[in-house]
């Protein structure tokens, strides 16, 4: 069963929400506070450890009343269902969208089910054997380091939450090559030994051309250090594709498979986490799922007003195309979600931005937000100063940590009085005329305020699935296919015409180019 095909903004709702916008799109958020008193109730959402604060929104109650209606006049509860009984709603590439069945426990699908217990059983094995010291490189030392090479969702998911969890780390020290720079990938090989060095090449069809042509220069520099037999030890495959690994040099024991029904941006739960479940041990990693799960039924089950993906969602779409703001700003008060911003980057704009509904028309209003931003406090020192002062509305996630990882309760404080600090300075701003008018703070420039216990494995999973669920809940509404990405593939598709042909085919300007760097 495909999702509802239905215009958000033929809906009764949606025009009701532009009359209303009219109304009320100049009054200020500390207005909202004095004359709704339970702002706060209706504006706050618990769930697990985590705390999400929305009051600080450029929304009155009536307005957001008439998102949750926008909902169910566009069918989400039914998508929602559709998501997670493997409906094939990517009806693009005719597929069903199941990333989220790599971290359930109780699938309906057996098949899918055994499928996702095997992989999972593999990993551990795998991991736990590195870790362990049971599987050693091919002259019998430990392996001391894991090299992930791949791209997009390959390695924006895989990076991000092994850094992200690197308080947990294990003794293996993990590595990426993503970006198809032979300096960066020979500059890395410099750094390593190739007797206690594993590499993992992550291609969903093994034909990606960045990843390919890093793993050719890896094995290149492996089989001239030590040996084509000694593969077997040092290099692991997953792939849809099982049988190009193996011409590649690739022992079937050692290839691990990404199902059709799981998307590259969405693919960090299984075996494309496996330098995760590496690095962090497995333990950790299964926690991971679990929050993950949590964050999975809490989005199935919670009415909308209070579900914390369908909430931010609506708030994304009224801000997107009534406010015409075109940017979301992520702020982890933490640094080692320091590419989250990046990770979410492509997982929302890869799958909301586009430019066709699921009818085939050309839409009339817009779908996907530019989704960018840094760590703070260096944000505070880099662009926040736009954001207080500029001309731009930029709606701002800003996510913080009530416990620090070590001990340092102190400098944690300092810590949180800038999370704080920044939230409220945003709201209320700092009025100021005359001689001191250049010193001018306008306020009124909404935030989301995300208050996690601590970062653990299973809060950030639950992190990371709720930004999912938030995507999908965007492109559902909006009547748009979230989990293809044709763009991507004219790009790819025009790269390998350009290697066989060169220039042939090219426009002017390029064909110029491309004679410049012959």
């Amino acid at each position: 069963m495909a999702l509802s095909k239905k215009n958000p903004t033929s809906q009764k709702s949606w025009s009701s929400l532009e009359k209303l916008y009219n109304q009320e799109n100049n009054i200020h958020i500390n207005d909202y506070f004095k004359s709704e008193n339970d702002r706060l109730e209706k504006f706050t959402i618990s769930f697990n450890d985590l705390y999400v604060d929305f009051s600080k929104n450029r929304i009155s109650k009536k307005a957001f009343d008439l998102l949750i209606e926008l909902c169910k006049e566009t069918d989400l509860k039914e998508n929602i269902n559709k998501y997670f009984n493997g409906s094939s709603i990517n009806e693009t590439e005719n597929r069903s969208v199941l990333h989220t069945a790599l971290r359930s426990k109780n699938n309906d699908s057996t098949e899918i089910s055994e499928e996702v217990k095997n992989t999972l059983s593999k990993m551990k094995t795998i991991s736990d054997e590195i870790n362990n010291g049971a599987r050693l490189g091919h002259s019998g030392k430990k392996i001391e380091n894991v090299v992930n090479i791949g791209i997009g969702g390959s390695h924006l998911g895989p990076e991000m939450v092994t850094e992200a969890l690197s308080f947990y780390a294990q003794s293996i020290k993990p590595y990426f090559i993503s970006n198809i720079d032979p300096d960066y990938t020979e500059n890395l090989l410099k750094s390593l030994d190739p007797d206690t060095t594993i590499f993992i090449i992550v291609s969903k069809t093994f034909t990606t051309i960045e990843t390919l042509e890093n793993a050719k220069k890896v094995k290149k520099w492996f089989v001239k250090n030590v040996n084509e037999e000694s593969m077997k030890n040092h290099f692991i495959a997953v792939s849809n594709n099982t049988e190009d690994p193996k011409e590649f040099g690739i022992k079937s024991n050692n290839i691990l498979p990404i199902p059709e029904w799981v998307g590259g941006r969405f693919s960090l739960w299984g075996s494309v986490g496996l330098i995760i479940s590496i690095c962090v041990g497995s333990k950790n990693f299964d926690n991971f799922l679990d929050g993950a799960r949590e964050m999975d039924l809490h989005f199935k089950e919670a009415p909308f007003e209070k579900n914390i993906p369908v909430v931010l969602a609506l708030l994304s779409i009224w801000y997107n195309n009534f406010f015409n703001c075109e940017t979301e700003a992520i702020l982890p008060y933490n640094q080692f979600l320091g590419k989250l911003p990046d990770y979410l980057q492509q997982a929302s704009m890869e799958s909301n931005g586009k430019s066709i509904d699921r009818e085939g028309n050309r839409v009339n209003y817009q779908t996907g937000s530019i989704i960018w931003g840094s760590t703070g406090t260096n944000a505070q020192h880099a662009f926040f100063q736009l954001m207080h002062q500029g001309t731009k509305l930029i709606p701002s996630d800003f996510i913080a940590f009530k416990e620090p990882l070590y001990s340092d309760k102190e400098q944690h404080k300092v810590l949180t009085s800038n999370f704080l600090a920044q939230t409220n300075a945003l709201l209320v701003g700092n009025k100021k005329s005359g001689n001191e008018i250049q010193k001018n703070i306008d306020g009124n420039k909404p935030s989301n305020t995300i208050l996690i216990n601590k970062l653990t494995p299973h809060n950030l999973g639950s992190l990371i699935a709720m930004y999912e669920s938030k995507i999908f809940v965007i492109g559902s509404i909006l009547n748009i296919y979230s989990f293809d990405q044709w763009g991507v593939e004219l790009g790819k598709s025009i790269a390998k015409q350009i290697l066989k042909d060169g220039k042939s085919n090219l426009d002017k300007s390029s064909s110029k180019v491309y004679d410049n760097l012959q």
